[in-house]
């Protein structure tokens, strides 16, 4: 070893001093002398064993049961995805050749496919939509002018929000390709009422100019209002926190880039394509009803007008709406995120405490055999000693992770617990979790990674682990409760030694000075560095292991006093081993043991309700109380911002239409309608199975704004309260409110089927807005209109009895 010691001067030049170190390898580090006199010289090899040697291993890694090196790949914050995986992959091609031999590289997890797979499943539902919206538009105006105004406003209004994605540095990913899938059906619907409204002005006036922006510039104020109606719905999600927030902002951002848009198109393009190529006779062909439209507004109008002189017919409608809404709103079950099948999962495990890794292995070999022969698995990686992101564990814990085939017989919620049945069977001695990584990933971000959590408090912590396991006992009884743990984690046993102070002070040494000559005889001391090839290999002294390995042969360990005479460690300290004690836990100062679970097939409030009704009856010792956390109190935080969001957006609402109209009657009508509307979505989550979780809380809150919308348009029609009126902008609206309907169910149809990958993450947000849209035709053509003509009456007889006081 070349080592720089000082620098001289000399004539004008400056010298760097170099000593020079002779050890270059074992037979150098043998010949080093220790010890010279007049019986001769000691070398080191004449006293000690020089050897290769490893540094001890106490983790292990393996890619399908082979040892293997992990490479794990993270992005910087705002960097995408799927251009780091194709820069790697291309990197890996270029550099082929310098691959040594029997070195394979494989992928053994690719996150940019799940997220590629999911956007263009909601991709391809954006244009599948996109063609049943053109299809349905045809059927209904039977022109293919009209339809191609409106074929080409969709992309444009889609285009055009993508720039202003880029331009707020919104990625492309599951949340923002599904807020512009939800916006399909409205963009639709600006396009549609505008081109509607130009063309019953045109059909009119027959044989004359009609002035297209004229008639445009009527429909200014109900677009402005119900596209402003729409966005306000959004801005409260600005104010959501955590995980939540993150996850629907961009939601939130992609549909109102999207309206906003829509509204420009609609307001200033829509109108100028109409003129230069639409004429009298498209506008007379399309508002011309077909023989089945015609029929159906005839028999609506008649219904309507029925409806209206007897307002009393409205109440067991309105009964009716209520009471299935609150019955349906009491069986759905409510949960936090969407389950979504990632194509992959985590499999935690933990062997009993001071497990050796050699035993760890030979019981990991039992699983690895299993994940060989589960048919579903394409790969498995296996971490003991490490965790997945990257983090040193005790020899006993790790984890696998483990990647599915595409195309399986059974989902990953079967394989999961199929796989972790067959260990619970076979291998006893091993605890296991599973989990899918976007779960993991959301559970590290909220600091809650299980879906229960009860914490239980006390100042004895042998009383709260007798607790710990009475509650873990009592919940795991309850239907849809998995993986339970009670919480009380056993250390490994040790061996303990300890010094007798008096003892090492007679011998003229400390604890602490024994103890540091424990460490270099156990552990060793780095004591130098020789060159071996292209890097420092490290020299190790130690004692053998025979002097050591074993509780007799301990207590017989040399020690060397101050004055250089050796005494037994035996004499100066008390050796014994010591059962392994529990880990100690704590929260804000507070001793704690925290019992866990998953839960598998039932809704989390269905499965926490029976777990706090079994616990309400335990029995607790004094000072000892117990405290919800986990993702249940995640979720419970998140749906209680989200019903503040939801209330929000309805006064936004209703402080927008009273800017509008400045009529309590119109806002009262507009906002019971939206209301009633809500209990359908209830019932569309009931009939489906749905849970009601925070993507369909967005859901929700969007149908406000969506039958506010129609509303809007609807009122916009009607110029008075009489029946006739009524009756007469209900048939106008009529067809239109039919077409967008329409489209929009059909443009969020493969989302609500859950349609390819990543797209149950949407479902719940699309089976609600369906649901709404559904309850929006009969809401606001027939319900609203009563409600209005009753309010009006109402606040007619009202003014007159104010004004007969005398």
């Amino acid at each position: 070893i070349i080592t720089a010691v000082g620098r001289l001067q000399r004539h004008y030049r400056l010298y760097q001093i170099l000593s020079e170190s002779p050890l270059k390898n074992a037979r150098d580090i043998g010949h080093t002398i220790i010890k010279t006199g007049a019986d001769g010289v000691v070398d080191l090899s004449d006293v000690a064993q020089i050897h290769p040697g490893i540094v001890p291993q106490w983790t292990t890694v393996t890619a399908n049961g082979k040892p293997a090196v992990l490479v794990n790949v993270k992005q910087q914050l705002g960097a995408n995805t799927v251009a780091i995986d194709r820069a790697i992959r291309t990197l890996l091609r270029q550099n082929v050749d310098s691959i040594p031999a029997g070195v394979k590289i494989s992928t053994w997890y690719d996150q940019s496919q799940l997220i590629t797979a999911a956007a263009s499943s909601v991709r391809d539902a954006i244009f599948i939509g996109a063609a049943l919206a053109a299809l349905v538009l045809l059927a209904f105006l039977r022109n293919l002018r009209l339809t191609f105004i409106v074929a080409i406003v969709l992309p444009s209004v889609l285009l055009a929000s993508v720039l202003i994605l880029y331009v707020l540095h919104q990625s492309f990913n599951i949340m923002t390709l599904g807020g512009m899938a939800a916006a399909v059906g409205l963009v639709v619907d600006d396009a549609v009422v505008m081109l509607e409204h130009i063309m019953r002005r045109i059909s009119e006036h027959p044989g004359e100019r009609v002035p297209v922006l004229h008639s445009a510039l009527e429909m200014s104020k109900p677009l402005a209002g119900s596209s402003a109606a729409t966005i306000v719905i959004f801005a409260p999600l600005a104010f959501l926190s955590g995980v939540t927030g993150a996850f629907f902002q961009a939601l939130a951002i992609s549909i109102s880039a999207a309206l906003i848009i829509s509204f420009l198109v609609a307001y200033l393009a829509v109108p100028i394509l109409a003129d230069v190529l639409l004429t009298s006779r498209d506008a007379e062909r399309a508002e011309r009803p077909g023989r089945l439209l015609g029929w159906t507004s005839l028999h609506y109008g008649q219904v309507l007008e029925k409806l209206l002189r007897r307002p009393i017919l409205l109440v067991p409608i309105l009964f009716a709406f209520l009471a299935l809404g609150g019955w349906s709103y009491t069986q759905v079950g409510s949960g936090f995120m969407p389950s979504m099948d990632e194509g992959g999962f985590v499999l935690d495990y933990k062997a009993a405490p001071g497990t050796s890794l050699a035993e760890t292995d030979r019981l990991l070999d039992q699983v690895q055999q299993i994940l060989a022969k589960t048919p579903e698995v394409a790969s498995y990686s296996r971490r003991t000693g490490l965790q997945l992101g990257g983090g040193i564990t005790e020899a006993n814990t790790g984890d696998f992770f483990i990647r599915l085939k595409s195309h399986r017989r059974r989902n990953i919620w079967q394989v999961m617990q199929s796989v972790r049945g067959q260990i619970h069977t076979q291998v006893p001695g091993l605890r296991v979790e599973t989990g899918q990584l976007m779960e993991d990933l959301i559970g590290d971000l909220t600091a809650v990674p299980q879906p229960i959590e009860i914490k239980v408090f006390g100042a004895n912590p042998r009383t709260l682990e007798k607790v710990a396991g009475q509650v873990a006992r009592r919940i795991g009884k309850v239907s849809g409760v998995a993986e339970v743990f009670d919480g009380v984690t056993i250390a490994g046993d040790a061996v303990d030694i300890h010094v007798d102070p008096v003892k090492a002070a007679l011998a003229g040494m400390t604890p602490g000075q024994v103890t540091a000559q424990l460490q270099g005889l156990m552990e060793g001391r780095v004591v130098s560095l020789i060159p071996q090839g292209q890097e420092m290999v490290g020299v190790r002294v130690r004692a053998p292991h025979d002097l050591w390995n074993e509780i007799r042969r301990l207590r017989q360990l040399p020690i060397v006093a101050p004055d250089g005479h050796y005494l037994a460690l035996g004499q100066i300290a008390r050796i014994q081993i010591k059962a392994g004690q529990a880990e100690l836990q704590a929260e804000n100062l507070k001793p704690m043991v925290a019992v866990t679970a998953r839960i598998e097939g039932r809704a989390m409030s269905t499965v926490m309700g029976e777990v706090k009704a079994r616990l309400a009856h335990l029995s607790l010792p004094q000072g000892v109380y117990l405290q919800y956390g986990g993702l249940y109190r995640e979720q419970q935080k998140a749906m209680h911002e989200l019903a503040l969001v939801l209330l929000a957006a309805i006064l936004l609402v209703a402080v927008l239409l009273l800017f509008l109209y400045e009529r309590f009657t119109i806002v009262l009508s507009i906002l019971a309608t939206a209301l009633l509307a809500l209990g359908s979505v209830f019932i569309g989550l009931w009939i489906t199975g749905t849970q009601r979780n925070i993507t369909a809380m967005i859901g929700i809150t969007m149908v406000v704004g969506i039958v506010t919308e129609t509303a809007i348009f609807f009122f916009a029609e009607a110029q008075s309260s009489g029946v006739s009126e009524l009756v007469r902008a209900g048939r106008v609206r009529l067809r239109p409110v039919l077409m967008t309907a329409i489209i929009a169910i059909l443009a969020l149809m493969p989302l609500a089927l859950g349609l390819g990958a990543g797209a149950e993450m949407q479902a719940p947000l699309a089976i609600a807005i369906i649901s709404g849209l559904l309850a929006e035709l009969p809401l606001v053509l027939v319900v609203m209109p009563g409600i209005y003509a009753a309010l009006e009456a109402f606040s007619r007889r009202m003014a007159r009895s104010s004004v007969e006081k005398p």
